[in-house]
């Protein structure tokens, strides 16, 4: 069976604290960052970028600081965007689905459900349509229009030993992706877990659409990963700490690597 490698390209930051990233909260308040990252996997069946994050303008308006832009981040490891042929959306939130003029010959794998939520009445809601930017729904839909997109219901195998998984919970169409690599299957969880915290602790992160979903996709992801060490949350900033850089760049690491220490 095919493995790949897996890169984990962080482009932008921002503070928050801890009683921002968990429903139910404790007294131990403090400083908890969040990390955007995209990803990389590399193998036989080709080059895929998972989610394409957000753009500098995008940044200034909602008040995140931008490491560098995404296409720099994996130029950095040797992958030309316009030349990458199939990217995976996890979901259509701001953060990771904007930039779609970098991957003009991409063909986009979308969770169906998650098309429907973003184009649909929920979006009358503010509490739910703020997480999204019209222009990249609408970007979407030209994609479908011009026969890019690759919708998906549950679960698909999209390449030999790289798979796609309906969880919903944070957004109605989340999907995870699962990679068979060197060290073992892993799971890229995107928001079904924004910190290893939310699903080794079961306290699911405050933006959620539906919290029996989220809490349900903590046992999917962990049933999925060869163990909870091989589960990757999508946010978090101590993926940087227990993984080997992937070259010289102290903000792009190896995913298939073993951990650190």
């Amino acid at each position: 069976m095919s493995e790949y490698e897996i890169h984990a390209v962080k482009y932008a930051s921002m503070d928050r604290r801890r009683s921002d990233n968990f429903i139910k909260t404790d007294d131990h308040d403090g400083p908890m960052p969040l990390d955007f990252f995209v990803w990389v996997l590399r193998g036989e069946a080709g080059t895929f970028v998972i989610d394409t994050g957000f753009d500098p303008e995008t940044a200034t308006r909602r008040n995140r600081k931008v490491w560098r832009p995404v296409a720099q981040g994996l130029e950095a490891i040797g992958v030309e965007p316009d030349k990458v042929s199939d990217v995976v959306i996890t979901h259509l939130h701001w953060d990771h689905a904007g930039n779609h003029e970098l991957f003009p010959r991409a063909r986009y794998h979308l969770q169906e459900k998650e098309m429907v939520y973003a184009t649909g009445p929920c979006m009358c809601h503010h509490t739910l349509n703020h997480t999204f930017e019209v222009a990249d729904v609408q970007n979407m839909v030209k994609r479908v229009f011009e026969g890019r997109v690759c919708f998906h219901n549950g679960s698909r195998e999209i390449a030999t030993g790289l798979s796609l998984h309906w969880v919903g919970g944070h957004s109605r169409g989340l999907q995870m992706v699962r990679v068979k690599t060197r060290r073992g299957w892993i799971v890229l969880a995107s928001d079904a877990a924004h910190y290893y915290e939310n699903f080794e602790a079961r306290s699911p992160f405050p933006i959620v659409v539906d919290v029996a979903d989220m809490l349900e996709g903590y046992e999917t992801m962990c049933a999925l990963a060869s163990s909870p060490q091989h589960i990757i949350p999508g946010h978090d900033p101590l993926v940087l700490d227990r993984y080997p850089l992937s070259g010289a760049d102290k903000a792009i690491v190896r995913l298939d690597a073993d951990l650190i220490g």
